[in-house]
């Protein structure tokens, strides 16, 4: 089973489509506020997004992964926090990311941090999610070329997200499907919007 790697489709600026989606998210919450990079990683959307003047800041659960970021991008604000533990106040928030991160919330578990994200957008603010196509859960042993990690890939339909969106009150308003590729699996982005 091949899956998409964050530093293969999941890297905007090698990406033409990935990037062209960022592009238009970070136009979509221009001026509404802050953006939340929730998964960030070595913080490369976060700090894609700051340079085209988005007041965008990263989490993380692996403290090493900030690190990185910190030392990537002194620029951005970064910090280690949990998706499912953020403190995150209503209505803060003009944009959040879930850029390849959040398939590793148990299925059971996503539905309450979209719920989150919901309170924290401001209406009009939108999410922006990208994720591993499928219907399986792939445990996971390495990762990142050779790193031994312990973790599980919950694949999601595109169809199954839009209905958690939906139900958390999330309008998706643009999906890209990105066939696999290589020795990618297909991927999806979905962008969904705060109406009220």
């Amino acid at each position: 089973m091949h899956l998409l790697a964050t530093t293969g489709m999941g890297d905007i600026r090698t990406h033409p489509w990935l990037k062209a989606a960022i592009d238009a998210f970070a136009g979509s919450v221009r001026g509404l506020g802050p953006v939340l990079d929730v998964g960030c990683g070595p913080g490369t959307v976060t700090a894609y997004l700051h340079e085209r003047g988005i007041e965008a800041s990263g989490v993380d659960l692996s403290p090493r992964m900030i690190e990185h970021a910190e030392h990537l991008h002194p620029e951005c604000s970064f910090a280690v926090c949990s998706s499912t533990e953020l403190d995150l106040e209503p209505r803060s928030l003009g944009g959040i990311l879930g850029w390849w991160s959040l398939f590793n919330l148990p299925r059971e578990i996503l539905p309450n941090v979209l719920a989150a994200f919901h309170d924290a957008l401001v209406p009009g603010g939108h999410l922006i999610i990208a994720t591993h196509v499928g219907d399986d859960d792939v445990a996971r042993t390495e990762a990142y070329g050779g790193v031994a990690v312990t973790w599980t890939t919950y694949q999601w339909r595109p169809e199954q997200l839009t209905v958690l969106l939906d139900d958390a009150a999330l309008r998706v308003v643009a999906e890209l499907r990105l066939p696999a590729e290589g020795q990618q699996g297909p991927g999806v982005v979905l962008v969904a919007r705060r109406d009220t």
